[in-house]
């Protein structure tokens, strides 16, 4: 018998480091309108190549191109544009606020606002969303969140709606579908499963929404969600948000170097697609048609969106000591908004005028609600929520036992 070569494993790479140009031709992009569409109906398998390609509509001059290009009234994508630019707007002052110790901990979705803005202009009200701690943009696209309720959850002070009894951005709104953010990875997906098919039922006509990112991938639950969604085909959306990095980890090293996030649900039995995550056209349409399908009792959808983390994992993140600096300029998508605000002044839509003084509006906003939260205190100040609330919502009706130890902290406070 002839000696056989050694074995050895393979471990996947980044194709960028520090001080190099990272080579973004691993991503396989489709031309604008090239991808075809199938009918809302299709089977799972008829989705195969769905899952290879790449769905965009916005070309480099800013057109609607293709069979994805969705019937928009020009005023939805006006508000679309709005909840990128007030999202954005949003981080970028938390972010300081954050450096400036009025908060603990910030996550910011810099480069990914299209992604849950686009999808919350396609749900509806009784739909439910088990988000990460990157969608805060599904609740910046409504307009019955306030930007006060959000910075007081931040800070955890007298106002902070879950009494600081979660991290900062873990928000956590029943009004809004959205379901409390949890920290593990890829518990969201089998929540929303099991949401999805108790909704199903019960015969109701609500959704669900699952929301993680590319590394949660190679969580267990990642792969129980995609058997209970297929075998029962629960109404839901399974969306993996492909930012290319998880923390400091590459998206290769949960297996998206040698095929895509999106077969793993073709190879489940779900009818799935690979998304262009900065084509807020895009994002309008695979939402549009994975929601129809869910609720049209014709199963789950497992979207791909493919998109760029512009900046760090976190607060407590430094990208430049993993990759270039420069990465994100060199993206082939591109920036969400610049792209749909130049497909608006190409329709007559919107202006460069417009584009500043709605920015400006935005930044007012935000300060002006930062300053309203600080007045219920801050990390800074230590002025946060009591010690007192840790009695409450525990049970229906307080037992004696805490209501001596609430008297007790009183009395010693």
């Amino acid at each position: 018998m002839s000696q056989g070569v050694s074995l050895r494993l393979h471990v996947p790479e980044p194709t960028g480091r520090p001080g190099h140009e990272t080579d973004f031709s691993y991503l396989h992009l489709s031309r604008a309108g090239e991808v075809r569409k199938p009918p809302v109906d299709a089977s799972p398998a008829d989705t195969s190549d769905l899952a290879y390609t790449l769905v965009r509509v916005l070309d480099d001059e800013g057109r609607a191109v293709g069979p994805w290009a969705p019937e928009a009234d020009p005023e939805l994508l006006r508000r679309g544009l709005r909840a990128m630019m007030k999202t954005r707007a949003f981080d970028a002052r938390m972010l300081i606020a954050q450096r400036q110790k009025k908060i603990s901990f910030y996550i910011q979705c810099l480069g990914e606002e299209a992604i849950a803005t686009g999808h919350a202009l396609v749900l509806q009200q009784g739909d439910m969303c088990f988000p990460t701690y990157r969608q805060q943009g599904l609740l910046l696209a409504r307009d019955d969140v306030t930007l006060l309720e959000l910075i007081c959850e931040l800070m955890s002070n007298e106002r902070d709606p879950l009494k600081g009894r979660q991290l900062p951005v873990c928000y956590s709104m029943k009004r809004a579908g959205f379901f409390s953010i949890s920290g593990n990875l890829a518990t969201q997906f089998i929540q929303a499963v099991g949401w999805g098919m108790a909704s199903a039922i019960k015969g109701d006509t609500r959704i669900a929404s699952g929301w993680i990112g590319d590394g949660a991938t190679a969580e267990s639950d990642f792969h129980t969600a995609l058997t209970f969604a297929h075998v029962y085909r629960a109404p839901v959306i399974l969306n993996v948000v492909n930012n290319q990095w998880a923390i400091s980890t590459f998206q290769a090293i949960a297996g998206g170097e040698a095929t895509t996030f999106a077969a793993r649900g073709v190879g489940c039995g779900i009818a799935s697609l690979r998304v262009d995550g900065n084509d807020f056209l895009a994002v309008l349409a695979a939402s549009r048609w994975a929601a129809e399908r869910a609720r049209s009792n014709l199963g789950p959808t497992l979207i791909e969106w493919v998109t760029y983390r512009a900046g760090a994992h976190s607060t407590s993140d430094d990208p430049s000591r993993y990759r270039p600096a420069d990465d994100w300029a060199h993206f082939p998508l591109g920036d969400p908004i610049p792209r749909l605000a130049q497909h608006l002044r190409s329709i007559g839509a919107w202006s460069q005028q417009e584009h500043e003084q709605t920015q400006a509006d935005l930044e007012a906003q935000v300060n002006t609600a930062l300053k309203e939260a600080e007045r219920f205190g801050s990390m800074a100040d230590g002025h946060v929520a009591g010690a007192a609330t840790m009695f409450e919502d525990v049970y229906k009706e307080m037992p004696e036992h805490l209501k001596r130890q609430r008297e007790q902290l009183a009395s010693e406070g």
